[in-house]
Parts: structure tokens; sequence; C-alpha cells
């Protein structure tokens, strides 16, 4: 009990002891701390004070620094601008002394002028006085004079051209060998622009009219299928033992010409039989086509065709232009630009190659879309033809510059073997037309009495007047009714002109 007693009271004692000693040591820490606090505050007031005055020194050295070297930057602008204005000044004396001289002369080309004027007004007033003694003494007027003149000269350079055009032909002549082969390359180069109408139909005889039913089959199945295998129109009508097939692709024309053939000597016909003959008909035309183009490819020597150009090559047997083979074409100006090469020292393999190759295009027309050139150029290409090759072909109707010799000669030798008599054929309406629009453009020149188209519109004979035209004006006419003819006329290989002066002096005896 006693301990409780003591326990109860020493608690108390002791809470409140520890709060006195709580609040002084509070109050002894609270005294430091001001005190430090105000230790800092001072050392801060100091330190920020000598800061200050230093940041204010270097301020004040910075400012004059700048000072200074901002007066020195006036100093040297005020000098610049003074030298600037003393040159101006200079300028402006120089320009006023120019001003002056110029005026001093502009008044005396203004004297010089009026003086001018003066004097062409008295030479034109002389001149007019001289006309007006000339022209009673010529009894000419002016322009009468003026126009006698002009036509002397002209007759007189009409002479002197003649004679130079002679001569320059004489001197040509006899040029080196050089310009002789030009000559030989050049004279040759004409061609006929690509049209042509080709044929479209293959006829077929029928050993009687019998077989045109059998032909045509139960309610037209025979026909149907014949048209639907090969893509052709069969044509039946009344021409008697004749039976019309009509595309214009030439091999399936033959595919189904072939074909019917068969089954006429075969003697059954239908669909069947029809499917049979067709396929057989397609592999002994691929066939041919290879044997062609090989037999092309070895009779001109050439090596090393790729495959699918030798098809190509054997394709164009089935071809023709104006009536002409274009297989047989291509073998002709393959030979004919050999010879020209071997004559003038070319490369013979390479022309002819470019000659056997310049046409290939036209395997492909009735396939793809575009001129034989370009389908040529991208065959040549794809399998790989040296640039020589598709230079050639790209060339040879002028459609790109020739850039060698033989691109050159195989210009010619197309020129030379479309040109040929009897290479090709015409329609007889646009031959008449030739021919006669030939001899209008002839009979429209001077002098010109009477003209003749002969050897097919190869050659023109023109006899003029032997009054009007001279025997030094008619190099100039046959000169000049070529260029006409070249600008006017279309035709294939070239025309000669010949002009005839011919005098004839009759008397009588009594």
């Amino acid at each position: 009990m006693i301990l409780l007693i003591i326990l109860f009271t020493c608690i108390p004692v002791a809470f409140v002891g520890g709060i006195f000693f709580r609040k002084v040591f509070t109050e002894k820490l609270l005294g430091s701390a001001e005190e430090r606090v105000s230790k800092i505050l001072d050392k801060a007031e100091k330190d920020a004070d000598v800061t200050k005055s230093k940041i204010i020194l270097e301020g004040m050295e910075e400012v004059h620094k700048f000072r200074n070297t901002s007066e020195a930057e006036i100093l040297e602008r005020r000098r610049e601008i003074q030298s600037h204005g003393n040159r101006m000044q200079k300028k402006e004396e120089i320009l006023e002394k120019k001003i002056e001289s110029i005026e001093i002369k502009e008044k005396s080309i203004v004297k010089s002028l009026q003086l001018a004027k003066e004097r062409l007004a008295e030479s034109e007033e002389l001149k007019s006085c001289q006309l007006k003694k000339l022209e009673n003494i010529s009894k000419l007027t002016k322009n009468q004079a003026k126009e006698e003149i002009i036509q002397l000269f002209q007759e007189e350079l009409a002479n002197e051209k003649a004679l130079k055009i002679k001569n320059f032909e004489e001197e040509l002549k006899n040029d080196t060998e050089k310009i002789a082969r030009k000559i030989l390359c050049t004279a040759v180069q004409r061609y006929s622009a690509a049209y042509s109408t080709e044929e479209t139909v293959s006829v077929v005889t029928l050993p009687n009219d019998d077989v045109k039913g059998r032909i045509i089959g139960r309610e037209g199945r025979n026909i149907r299928a014949i048209e639907n295998l090969t893509g052709v129109d069969l044509i039946i009508d009344d021409t008697p033992e004749v039976v019309s097939i009509s595309h214009f692709d030439p091999i399936r024309r033959e595919v189904a010409r072939r074909a019917l053939e068969w089954l006429i000597i075969d003697g059954r016909i239908h669909p069947a039989k029809i499917e049979e003959a067709i396929e057989k008909a397609k592999e002994n035309i691929e066939k041919e086509i290879k044997s062609e183009g090989e037999r092309a490819s070895f009779e001109t020597g050439i090596r090393g065709i790729h495959p699918e150009l030798i098809k190509a090559l054997g394709r164009l047997k089935f071809r023709s232009s104006y009536g002409q083979n274009i297989l047989a074409h291509s073998l002709e100006v393959a030979h004919i630009a050999g010879l020209l090469a071997s004559e003038l020292g070319i490369n013979v393999n390479l022309t002819k190659r470019c000659g056997l190759l310049h046409d290939i295009g036209k395997s492909m027309t009735f396939q793809v879309e575009g001129s034989h050139v370009d389908l040529g150029v991208d065959l040549a290409r794809r399998y790989k033809e040296s640039n020589e090759v598709i230079n050639a072909i790209a060339s040879h109707h002028g459609g790109e510059e020739p850039k060698t010799k033989a691109a050159v000669l195989i210009q010619a030798a197309d020129a030379v073997s479309a040109a040929r008599p009897g290479a090709r054929r015409d329609d007889l309406e646009s031959y008449v037309k030739r021919l006669q629009k030939l001899e209008a453009i002839v009979s429209e020149f001077e002098g010109v009495e009477r003209c003749y188209a002969i050897q097919s519109g190869r050659e023109v004979r023109i006899i003029v007047s032997p009054e009007v035209i001279s025997d030094d004006k008619m190099v100039k006419v046959a000169y000049d009714i070529c260029k006409k003819i070249e600008s006017e006329l279309s035709y294939p290989g070239q025309i000669k002109i010949n002009v005839i002066r011919e005098s004839k002096i009759s008397n009588f005896a009594k």
C-alpha cells in the first residue's frame, strides 16, 4: 500500500519535472539557433556587399570597354562616310563634264543631220531629174526598166546555175573512191512507203458441186466446225466447183485450205475427222515454217540465229506485199546487200544478217498491234541481236537515222528488191492515177511541149521547145523536174528523167 502511495506520488512529480526540463532545454536550443541564424545573415550580408561591389566594378569596366570600342567604330564609320562622300562628289563632277560633252556632241549631230537631210533632198531632186532624162532617152518607165533588167539577170543566173550543176556533176564523177562509194550507197536509196494490199482469200477447187453439200453437212455442222476450229470464213456460193476461204491471217487460211483438201481427198467429212485434219494441217505447217526458216538461214550462210527468229522467218513465207512474197523479198535483200557490201569492202555476213531480218516484224503483225518496224526491233532485242542489226531494222524505212554502212545498204537493197520490174504489182486504178499525175507534174514546166510516162512509170521522156529551152537550161529543167516529182509524188523505186531538145529546119527547093 505504501508502495502504491509512493508510486502515485512520484509519477506526477516526475512528469512535472520532465516538462520543466524540456522547456528549459528547448529555450536553450532556440537561443543557440537564433544566434547561428544571425551570424549567417551577417555573413551573407557581408558577402553580398563584396559580390555587389565586384559586379559593379566589372560592369563599369565592360561599359568603359564598350564605350571605347563604339567610339572607335563611330570614328571609322565617319571616315568611311567622308571618303564615300568625296568619291561621290568626284563622280558628280565627272558626270557633269560628260553631260556637257554629250550636249556639245548632240548639237553637232543635229547640225550634221540637218545638213544630211538638205543634201539628201538635193540628191533626190537630182535623181528624179536624171530618171526623167533616162526615161526620155530610153522611152521606158522606171518599172519597165526594172523588170527588163531583172529578166536579163534571171536568164543569166539560170544559165550560170545550169552550168554549175553540170560542172559539179562532172567533178563528182571524177572524184575519189570515197565519194564514189557514197554515191553508190545514196543513189539507190529510194523506197516506197509501207502500203500493202494483202490477199485475204484462198480458193479450193472441188471435184464436183456435190462435195459442197458434204462440206456444209447436216444443218451446217461441218462448215461450222471448220470455221470454229480455224477462225476463217468459208464461202460457198454459186461459183461452180469452187469454195473460198477468207481471213486476214494467211497461216489460218493455209491451215483451213490444207485441211479441206485432205478431207475432200479422204471423202469422210464429219466433225471428228475435220478436227483431226485441222490438227494434222497445223503440225505440217509448223514443220514447214521451221524448215523454211532454216532454209533461209542456210541459203544466206548466216549462223547463230535464235530458234524463235528462225520460226518468225519461216512464217514470212505466208506473207506478201504488193504480191511479193516477204520471205523471198528478205532473201533477195540479203543477197543484194551482201553483193553491195563485198563491192564496198563492208562486213558481208553482218550486212546479210541485217537484210534477212529487216522485215522480221511482219511475221507478228497479225498477232500484235504495231508497225512491222517496231515489232521487228522488239523481236531482235528480245533474242539478243546486235545493235547493228537492230539499227538496220529500225532505219530501213527511214524511221530512224542509219548509224552504220550496213543499215544504209539495207535501205538501198530493200528499194532495189521492191522496185525491180515484176517484183510487185499494184492495182490498175492507182497505177493509172500515178502515171497521170506524173505527166501532169512535168507538163506544168515552161517550155515542155510533150511528155510521156513509159516503162510502167519508171521513165519520163520530155520533149521541150528549142526556142524556149537552151542546151544549158536543159540541165536545170531536168533537175527542177526531179525535185518536184520527189516532193509531190509517192512511187516505188526511182524515175528516170529524159529531156529531149530537137531543132528541125525545113526548106523547099523550087
